[in-house]
């Protein structure tokens, strides 16, 4: 087994960034489908540009539900749905945050995340996206290859984020006066209870009143190893694609978001991804291997004018 450590390292063929690309299959799998939730037409040609042939062939529709689904309850048809309702909020976010007159985004852990090139950023909008230097070099020299132009004015800020990443975010322009919209998308579960804590703590320190936040929280992180979530990656190692996400996972105690938010200054309100799946039209999953997703939050919050001491 692998054990995570404080100075582990990947790329996106591997450990944590082979879930990077693992979610960025199922947005170009949501974007294809009918009448589809996202758009998100980079989505593929990165995936393709990683070259896991597993997922290469799972988005070319090569591999289907019937060939790799391991578990009834839980299976590729149930990410998929649950990567483009979560897609889906996160850009809605972007996108009222715009509205309401946000004109710096940063988006953290940014992985294969392609919003600074598809979302319609109002003019003046500087989008900061977040993440390991190889990662950053990979996405931008294949987006470029592709002819993408961002939509916004993106700059890439290539540092870990158990760095000092908020000085390196400074020193890319960021500026600490102006309103923020931040996102910590599919990142938390990837980060010890303390290091959670100090994302939190740093991104409260950068940010002006009014600034907004969208993330997402387990409230019980062990249901997250199910037998469910093991049967269907087994069945993936069936086709050559072995990674035992529980491994990457770290599942203790940590701290509550919407708590912890609100003791340091924020207002927050949040919905569980199953009223996402309903808001959506689609079915809420039953059974024990749905509870993860019953359960899990999606949180949007607002920095307000005085940080409770």
């Amino acid at each position: 087994m692998m054990v995570r450590t404080d100075d582990d390292s990947w790329d996106l063929a591997s450990s944590v960034g082979a879930t990077a690309t693992m979610v960025a299959a199922a947005r170009a799998i949501a974007s294809n489908g009918a009448e589809p939730l996202i758009q998100d037409p980079f989505a593929e040609p990165l995936v393709k540009a990683v070259g896991i042939e597993f997922f290469c062939r799972l988005v070319d529709g090569e591999l289907t539900a019937s060939d790799v689904d391991g578990d009834a309850e839980f299976n590729i048809q149930r990410l998929v749905h649950m990567m483009a309702v979560r897609t889906r909020f996160f850009d809605d976010f972007f996108i009222e945050s715009g509205e309401a007159g946000v004109r710096q985004a940063v988006i953290l852990a940014a992985g294969l995340d392609s919003r600074a090139y598809r979302l319609n950023w109002p003019a003046g909008t500087v989008v900061y996206e977040v993440d390991m230097p190889d990662v950053i070099e990979f996405k931008t020299r294949t987006l470029a290859g592709l002819g993408a132009e961002p939509t916004a004015q993106r700059r890439a800020v290539a540092i870990d984020l158990r760095d000092d990443w908020p000085s390196a975010l400074r020193r890319s322009g960021f500026d600490g006066t102006a309103l923020t919209a931040w996102s910590a998308e599919g990142l938390l579960m990837y980060l010890p209870s303390d290091a959670q804590d100090r994302l939190f703590d740093n991104i409260t320190a950068l940010s002006t009143p009014g600034s907004r936040l969208a993330t997402e929280y387990h409230p019980d992180p062990t249901v997250l190893v199910n037998p469910g979530v093991t049967a269907m990656t087994s069945k993936w190692g069936e086709h050559g694609f072995d990674l035992n996400l529980s491994e990457l996972w770290y599942t203790g105690g940590r701290s509550h978001v919407v708590d912890y938010l609100t003791d340091h200054g924020w207002h927050v309100s949040w919905q569980t991804r199953a009223d996402l799946f309903t808001a959506a039209g689609l079915p809420v999953p039953e059974g024990e291997s749905g509870a993860p997703l019953r359960n899990s939050i999606a949180v949007n919050a607002t920095k307000k004018y005085a940080t409770k001491k």
